[in-house]
């Protein structure tokens, strides 16, 4: 897999993925796109909400919607690196089993979103979640 960045002028960058998509960011916090670090949460939180989801639609669940809230702490001291980061996923359907959602949560954080294990090294992961009967 290969990317590449590019300064576009003052604290602009373009990030031009393999697959040929872009995306703008913004360094100087985030006024005009999303920071780095803000895109490490984002990629935390697609990479997790694609094991989820797949995981309930495999189950059977009748999932309508899957948002997931991120929220970053970060050290006070330069680097101001992610000490923690939790996930709490919105699951919205008729009759989704907690049994399964609890599941689907886990087995993305423990086993299958490789952003997460790679955070996992060095930040403190954690998610919760609830359903939301449709």
């Amino acid at each position: 897999m290969q990317a590449k960045v590019k300064w576009v002028g003052e604290e602009l960058f373009m990030g031009t993925s393999e697959s040929g998509h872009c995306v703008v960011m913004d360094a100087n916090g985030g006024a005009l796109g999303p920071s780095p670090l803000e895109n490490v949460l984002l990629s935390l939180g697609a990479c997790s909400s694609v094991d989820v989801v797949s995981i309930l639609e495999k189950a059977r669940q009748k999932i309508s919607g899957c948002v997931v809230e991120i929220n970053g702490t970060r050290v006070d001291t330069v680097p101001k690196l992610f000490s923690d980061i939790h996930l709490r996923f919105v699951i919205t359907g008729a009759g989704v089993s907690e049994k399964h959602v609890d599941r689907a949560v886990a087995l993305s954080a423990d086993k299958y979103c490789s952003v997460a294990l790679m955070l996992n090294k060095a930040v403190t992961i954690t998610h919760d979640f609830e359903i939301v009967e449709a």
